[in-house]
């Protein structure tokens, strides 16, 4: 019997599974690595934790399903997107990886934006910000403030690329990262050359990947030496995959235009399918063919979502009890009696792309207890979603449902506060966990079992259920979100880093 390897290389762990070709997971297991926190919100990850990472989970998968490496026909994986690491001529990194969440390129960004370059229409048409989460921020800072790295390396790319080279040997990039965060335009000339070069660092071109592979396409078979390691053989396919959350939209089975798509997990990514381009204020992309051929793929973020639940966890000595804040915050009516929280405790990535802005907690008094901050977080992150689906529509698309998968699944309260602030229905699949069945259905169509991406959508993803909206809460928002959206002008010179 032939099985499919998925890896989700997140924030905080890789998670390894194995399927069938019906989508069926019959083993899983998570590795967990360290995040470095430091002053001026960064955050840094060591790359080789995430490949002894991916070893160990590959090899408990094999394990705990009974599988032989010779069975595992293809594998694809989905990583955190904007995470750059600088390699040496052997593909080991020069330094840890300055992570998604890592925003120390503000200023960089800010050099970015003002070259005025026409690749800058994916963000926020032409109009910006630049966010300092994407590559040349990140390694602009890098020739910057570190230049015997950047001129030490051989190869600047991102955690995705970093593994497929661990694997195949392979200097590959996924058309799924670079379309989304590294302005290449796949329908034109390619890398941005005419932005690096005015940034001065043209020699960043040739320190990318040699080779961009379409989500889906193969990159390669294994080396000895890492099939070795894995517990697999040389004859298993390396399938491309890319961001997780992109990739977590095939696991959700989000391919049509008109539909929305929410991943959640540390944080929150908003995503829509369109078969005509389109760029607004507030608005990332459209990005073309980077998850379906002939599509486009618009965009928001947050970036802390999931990330301040578990700093509520550490904040009150890691007591918190979620069953328990869940049953109590249910209790609770619309608005929390009055806690609303700004929820960009990393900075805010859409719809104002700004990095120094911050977290807040306002209206707190002294009949307040955890479940009222409990149940404002899940609001105030709502609230976020809720803007940049205004800033959707504004740019002229509008969705008539949301298909959400990850952790925060796990909330049936979270799940009715997201349907009750945007006043959409809320669908969550059989399986929420939409990046490993993405890199799933991946796998299957590069190893030959499906002719499309959408035919492996209608083979592998199962309906779940679907969560309305209340008219009642709706209403009792609207006022809630208003008061929302006046924090962050009140708040902006005050809370800014």
């Amino acid at each position: 019997m032939a099985y499919i390897l998925t890896a989700d290389g997140g924030t905080e762990s890789l998670r390894a599974r194995l399927y069938t070709l019906e989508g069926k997971c019959v083993a899983s297991h998570a590795e967990a690595y360290e995040t470095v926190f430091l002053t001026g919100a960064r955050a840094e990850q060591r790359p080789q934790d995430w490949w002894d990472c991916l070893v160990k989970a590959t090899r408990a998968c094999l394990a705990a399903a009974n599988v032989s490496g010779d069975q595992v026909e293809a594998m694809a994986y989905a990583t955190t997107c904007c995470t750059v690491v600088a390699l040496d001529h052997n593909g080991d990194a020069l330094r840890p990886a300055l992570m998604w969440m890592d925003v120390r390129a503000d200023a960089e960004a800010a050099k970015v934006l003002a070259t005025g370059d026409e690749r800058l229409v994916l963000n926020g048409n032409g109009t910006g910000p630049v966010s300092a989460e994407w590559m040349i921020p990140k390694a602009l800072w890098l020739k910057r403030n570190e230049p015997g790295i950047f001129d030490e390396a051989t190869t600047i790319c991102e955690y995705q690329d970093y593994l497929t080279l661990k694997l195949t040997g392979e200097r590959c990039a996924s058309l799924n990262n670079v379309g989304l965060r590294w302005h290449y335009d796949n329908r034109g000339s390619g890398w941005a050359s005419t932005l690096v070069d005015a940034l001065g660092m043209p020699e960043l071109v040739q320190k990318w990947p040699s080779r961009v592979a379409a989500p889906g396409e193969v990159v390669g078979t294994l080396t000895p030496k890492s099939a070795e390691a894995l517990g697999l053989t040389t004859a298993t396919k390396v399938v491309q995959g890319g961001a997780d959350a992109l990739i977590g939209m095939i696991g959700l089975g989000v391919a049509k235009p008109g539909q929305l798509c929410l991943i959640t997990g540390s944080s929150h990514l908003q995503f829509g399918v369109t078969e005509a381009p389109f760029h607004a204020k507030g608005v990332w992309g459209a990005y073309a063919d980077i998850v379906y051929p002939k599509r486009f793929i618009v965009e928001g973020g947050q970036t802390s979502t999931g990330s301040i639940i578990n700093w509520l966890k550490r904040f009150v000595g890691g007591s918190l009890d979620f069953d328990a804040m869940n049953e109590k915050a249910a209790a609770l009516p619309p608005g929390s009696e009055g806690l609303i929280v700004q929820d960009h405790f990393q900075g805010n990535r859409t719809p104002y792309t700004d990095a120094q802005s911050r977290g807040a907690i306002t209206g707190l008094t002294l009949a307040h207890e955890p479940h009222h901050v409990f149940r404002a977080v899940m609001e105030g992150i709502s609230f976020g979603t809720r803007a940049i689906l205004d800033a959707f529509r504004d740019g002229g698309y509008e969705g008539t449902e949301i298909t959400v998968g990850g952790g925060a699944t796990a909330s049936r309260l979270w799940m009715q506060i997201h349907a009750d602030t945007a006043g959409l229905p809320v669908r969550i699949p059989a399986s929420p966990d939409a990046p490993s069945m993405g890199s799933a259905i991946l796998a299957a169509h590069g190893a030959g079992h499906f002719t499309t991406i959408d035919e492996g959508i209608e083979a592998m993803v199962k309906p779940g259920v679907v969560i309305e909206p209340d008219p009642k809460a709706m209403a009792q928002y609207e006022e809630v979100y208003r008061k929302y959206l006046a924090l962050y002008p009140a708040l902006k010179g005050a809370l800014s880093a």
